[in-house]
């Protein structure tokens, strides 16, 4: 406690500056650095965001803290000659949040404070003014009732539209002093009725409780949602600013504005903002009265304007950013507010760090830090027109971004069908599965009634670039009538359709799409020129080039076949992190997997192996083809069996219905009995992996011995095939050992046999949490290990990625227990500790150790820095994710650079 009297909670706006956001927020931060730099501030004070932290986890304020703001409040009224509320000269002082980080319209603002019955006459004598007096008294009560004393806010609105009603006006302006007198009796007596209590008199008794109320406001519940949102830390609490007041409703010579040094549109230099005549604030954002644009002040208030555009070139050059001001003119006085590092658009973020570093004002590391990959996506994907009209079908979980457009189907068959016929199709399902993978990628994008972001549809959507929305819940899909239904309407199949992966959103008919240049730029059809694109895409080729430079972490792909492996080459891919073979063994020849499963005897088993050999590696040269000098991961095969076995059900129902008719076919009773004997409760965590290469004898080697003749033959093209081997879901280091000398056996068959050194690389995935916590031993046989953080989240955690979203992961977000789902970006403490534990163990035994992720959090910008932190040497990520993964990876290295320095 002997520590607390000696800190102190209230800080002069002169006593500030910039880099004291943790304590003074931001907006009291920058005010105190506008103060600084000499600029017209209204002077004031603010209260840390400590006495908001203490007042919160105690109930009450600080001791210290009533004496601090009447220490400040007294230095206040001498510098402005004037006393809180006095009744012949008030002062009067507006109360407001400020968090470290922006939260607009989400804490609470009381304006007007030492306003009172006795105050609002000396109000009127000070300004000359009786209705703007009555005025700013009729606001205080409307918004101190609602704010601070928890008054609906639709009494007061109600109350003026029957004031305007019954002198028959449209707006507020053109109420008179006598109409707001009598609104300010009104108000009063709301408050009495409402509140239980009298509006207080007394103007310190105002100020006070609009501190508690601004305090209070920083757990309200929009305030914590859209903390969520942001992923804003909970326990920051806001400062209090405390600022005399300056009028901008005092006549046609004075108003209120917002202004940008940059457009945060576009990024274009120029003079952006609005501009009120006669007006506060909150009437700019009530939408009261139409706005000019700020260009027009020049011809209202040259002088003001002249010194708004001195200031704005100050702000901006000494933040070295697009800054966003907020400005009241009273009576031909320009007095600043607000001002911050203003938000802007993906393309806007990208223009304006190139242009900065142009104009010397920041370098490039710094540049990269001024955008994200987040920012990036946005860019590349596809997006419908804003100015088209849209019918709203319904809305699910953005899944992943784009915007599609297609005639809707209701199964993988149709789906291609029509593709090849040259329809744009939608595949509309009630979720996916491997079986689908085929429509997947003829559509144009996927829509799911159930599931979440890391369901089959959104994971395999994701890695294709293909647009997709999830868990649209309110729609009804009837495969077998082949339509959709939402309440009255009904979409048959062949219907058009949109969908927007970036918002959720699906839409009835067709809404124009308007296609990325950045996309565009990275598959190498444009190049930076002169026009607006161009000029994005120009920034955009800057910074991913100085990012490339920069960065340690290499990139990979998670490819599949050899034109997803071309596009991620063009994407700039440095090889393959993760090829999965069982996507290989879908479509027509899932019969021989099905065949090879269910094989009784070695002659059908090898029959089975034969067949597949010549596909696998014709598949396997295309790839090394494609990622030629690059290292390819290929992963032996991993799905769990029920993925390649009929459904139980479908195939019990056929039969029964067969035997039912006397026609029983032999081929599906021996198949129902197999399927009988090789169900599983959890598939996932049952028969699949390296499991499954012990299991069936000559799996795991015909797939290796097609990896080492696909690589011999590259070899003797010319090639340079660099392939890795990767045996999943690995538990012990004896699994890995068996799997290896057969491995080392065919490789060294084939070498002898071709003459080639072929110099395939044997490692293992790091996806259960026993294999990371013993990976030193599992190093002992392992020359790279790749971490699958799909599976060791779901194996860390106990969850089944394909159900625990739709179940309650909406409800672990709204109660705070996530702050994002540990799908989406890694869960540092748990399985990111693994991750790091089980590096660091596995470089202690094999120094020379190759280590890189290949999950979802590949692509993920917070995951990736997680990963250069660590020490992997590669991300893998979908194709698409490439770009964004590149980026981050530059940040990572930046920004480490940059601490480092310090």
């Amino acid at each position: 406690m002997s520590e607390n009297k000696e800190q102190k909670f209230v800080y002069d706006f002169t006593e500030g500056n910039r880099d004291l956001k943790d304590l003074l927020g931001g907006k009291g931060a920058n005010l105190a650095e506008m103060t600084n730099l000499g600029l017209p501030v209204p002077p004031g004070f603010t209260i840390t965001t400590e006495a908001c932290k203490v007042y919160l986890e105690s109930g009450s304020e600080p001791v210290e803290l009533r004496d601090e703001v009447s220490a400040h409040l007294d230095a206040l009224e001498k510098k402005m000659g004037k006393k809180l509320g006095q009744a012949d000269n008030p002062l009067l002082v507006s109360v407001r949040s400020g968090a470290k980080f922006s939260m607009p319209g989400m804490m609470d603002t009381v304006l007007n404070i030492g306003l009172s019955d006795a105050s609002v006459t000396g109000l009127v004598q000070q300004a000359g003014d009786e209705r703007f007096a009555w005025d700013s008294y009729r606001r205080l009560i409307q918004m101190f009732g609602k704010t601070v004393l928890d008054v609906d806010g639709e009494l007061f609105e109600e109350a003026i539209d029957a004031a305007k009603e019954a002198k028959q006006v449209k707006t507020d302006i053109e109420l008179d002093a006598d109409d707001l007198k009598k609104l300010v009796g009104q108000f009063k007596q709301i408050v009495a009725d409402r509140a239980g209590r009298e509006f207080p008199q007394d103007p310190r008794e105002q100020m006070d409780l609009a501190i508690k109320a601004v305090f209070d406001s920083w757990n309200t519940e929009r305030a914590i949602l859209y903390r969520r949102q942001e992923r804003i830390p909970g326990d920051l609490g806001t400062a209090v600013n405390v600022c005399s007041m300056v009028f901008g409703n005092l006549g046609p010579d004075s108003g209120t504005g917002v202004a940008f040094t940059r457009d945060p549109a576009s990024g274009h230099q120029g003079v952006y903002g609005d501009y009120l005549q006669n007006a506060q604030g909150e009437d700019v954002v009530a939408g009261i009265r139409n706005t000019v644009p700020l260009a027009d002040l020049e011809q209202i208030d040259k002088k003001s304007y002249d010194e708004l555009m001195r200031i704005m070139e100050t702000l901006e050059t000494h933040y070295k950013d697009l800054c966003d001001i907020e400005f009241t003119i009273e009576r031909g006085t320009l007095w600043m507010l607000q001002t911050r590092v203003g938000k802007r658009t993906a393309g806007a973020a990208f223009r304006i760090a190139t242009q900065l570093v142009d104009q010397g004002l920041i370098d490039e590391a710094e540049a990269l830090q001024r955008v994200n990959g987040a920012q990036l996506a946005q860019l590349m994907f596809p997006r419908f027109d804003d100015q088209a009209k849209t019918e709203l079908l319904g809305r699910g979980i953005a899944a992943s971004p784009g915007a599609a457009v297609g005639k809707a189907v209701f199964d993988s068959y149709t789906a291609v069908k029509w593709s090849r016929s040259g329809e744009k199709v939608i595949l509309i399902r009630r979720e996916t599965n491997p079986d689908d993978l085929n429509g997947m990628i003829a559509a144009e994008g996927i829509l799911t009634s159930r599931g979440g972001k890391t369901s089959h549809a959104a994971v395999v959507a994701r890695g294709m670039g293909k647009t997709c929305v999830c868990g649209a819940e309110e729609i009804e899909v009837d495969t077998k009538r082949r339509r959709l239904t939402v309440g009255d309407v009904v979409v048959e199949e062949g219907d058009i359709v949109s969908i927007d992966g970036s918002t959720g959103k699906v839409y009835l008919g067709e809404v124009p799409v308007v296609p990325s240049p950045v996309v565009e730029y990275f598959e190498g059809r444009m190049h930076a020129g002169a026009d607006d694109a161009d000029e994005l895409v120009g920034a955009v080729h800057r910074i991913m080039a100085y990012a490339d430079r920069v960065r340690r972490l290499r990139v990979r792909a998670n490819a599949d076949n050899a034109e997803d492996a071309s596009r991620a080459r063009r994407f700039g891919a440095q090889g393959i992190g993760l090829c999965r073979t069982e996507h290989m063994f879908l479509g027509e020849r899932r019969e021989l997997v099905e065949s090879l499963i269910l094989a009784d005897t070695d002659e059908e088993r090898e029959r089975a192996l034969a067949e597949l050999l010549p596909l696998q590696k014709k598949d396997f040269v295309e790839l090394f083809e494609a990622m030629d000098g690059l290292p390819v991961t290929v992963r032996l095969l991993d799905p769990p069996l029920h993925e390649f076995l009929p459904d139980i059900t479908e195939l019990s129902v056929r039969v029964a219905l067969a035997e039912s008719r006397k026609d029983a076919n032999e081929n599906d009773l021996r198949l129902l009995q197999a399927v009988h004997r090789l169900h599983e409760q959890n598939p996932m965590l049952g028969l699949r992996g390296v499991r499954l290469g012990l299991v069936i004898p000559g799996l795991f080697t015909m797939q290796v011995r097609a990896i080492a003749e696909a690589a011999a033959e590259r070899r003797d093209a010319k090639g340079d095939p660099r392939a890795e081997i990767m045996i999943p879901l690995v538990g012990t280091v004896q699994e890995l050992e068996l799997v290896r000398d057969e491995a080392e056996q065919v490789i060294a068959e084939i070498e002898q046999a071709t003459g080639q050194d072929l110099k395939l690389a044997l490692g293992t995935m790091i996806e259960l949490p026993r294999a990371a916590l013993t990976a030193g031993q599992i190093a002992e046989a392992a020359e790279f290990f790749s971490f699958g953080t799909n599976d060791l989240t779901q194996t860390v955690w106990g969850f089944s990625r394909d159900d625990v979203e739709a179940s309650f992961f909406t409800a672990y977000l709204e109660k705070g227990i996530f702050g994002v789902s540990p799908f989406e970006t890694i869960d540092k403490d748990g399985v990111g500790k693994l991750v790091r534990d089980a590096a660091k163990a596995g470089r202690e035994t094999r120094p020379d150790l190759k280590l890189g992720v290949c999950g979802e959090h590949g692509g993920d910008p917070e995951s990736v820095h997680f990963f250069h932190e660590v020490g992997l040497d590669y991300v893998s990520c979908s194709p698409f994710r490439i770009p964004v993964a590149r980026l981050e990876a530059g940040r990572a290295a930046a920004a480490s650079q940059g601490s480092d320095s310090r």
